[in-house]
């Protein structure tokens, strides 16, 4: 769940009510966005401590939604834990929601509306489409070399800002800067920035501020790897 988006409280509260349902008389849960740590006493078992690491995020609301509903089934109904696993497989192995086709044209659309809104020309528009799709299927490249999110954030945002600049000065744009602000909007993680401020107001404080840093490091590297080109360009911006 917590992979798939889920907020720190949903996470806590759903590992604590699975362990109640099974016998646990007492459960503690520490969760930030990088780790769980659950301890869980009854008679039956005694005192048993386990740690899990959250080494990656792939936000998923469809994989999300399932794993809540099976959360929900596993405290009223008790399955046995051949078949949570089973179910726990068959929603892990769910495809993506939407084709990478579809995506191509969500990122391509992206990118030339809000490079349009910031005051861009349509040739900008047409441009930040172009980068937009490349950065997408960078993003893919990124997934199966397993890049760290930060290494990827300041490679292909480098990459896009190097292009924005190539593709205007040879006449494919007027403003490498509409272009490029217009591709920042693609890489910005809104969505951890969002669970983060919501975690605020649930009070998990030390989570929240956990996210909130790492939202404003990632976007401040991807706002230096456009930025880099820039100031190393002939002749500047």
């Amino acid at each position: 769940m917590l992979i798939s988006g889920a907020e720190v409280s949903r996470v806590e509260d759903s590992v604590r009510r699975i362990c109640t349902a099974y016998g646990a008389e007492r459960v503690d849960v520490f969760t930030i966005t990088s780790a769980i740590v659950v301890t869980a006493y009854s008679p039956m078992f005694g005192t048993v401590t386990q740690t899990r690491r959250i080494t990656a995020t792939r936000y998923d609301l469809l994989k999300l939604s399932r794993l809540n509903g099976l959360s929900r089934r596993i405290c009223e109904e008790l399955p046995l834990f051949a078949d949570v696993e089973r179910e726990l497989n068959e929603i892990r192995a769910i495809p993506p929601q939407y084709g990478f086709s579809f995506l191509l044209f969500c990122y391509a659309l992206i990118s030339s509306s809000f490079t349009l809104f910031f005051g861009g020309s349509w040739q900008d528009a047409l441009v930040s489409a172009g980068i937009g799709l490349f950065l997408k299927c960078m993003e893919q490249v990124s997934r199966l070399l397993q890049l760290p999110a930060t290494v990827a954030a300041v490679l292909w945002s480098f990459a896009g800002g190097c292009l924005a600049l190539f593709l205007v000065s040879n006449g494919f744009g007027d403003s490498a800067e509409k272009i490029s602000i217009g591709n920042i909007m693609l890489l910005i993680p809104g969505m951890q920035l969002t669970n983060s401020i919501r975690d605020i107001f649930n009070g998990d404080t030390l989570s929240a501020l956990l996210g909130v840093c790492n939202a404003f490091v990632l976007a401040g590297l991807i706002a230096f790897g456009f930025a880099l080109p820039l100031l190393m360009w002939p002749g500047g911006i």
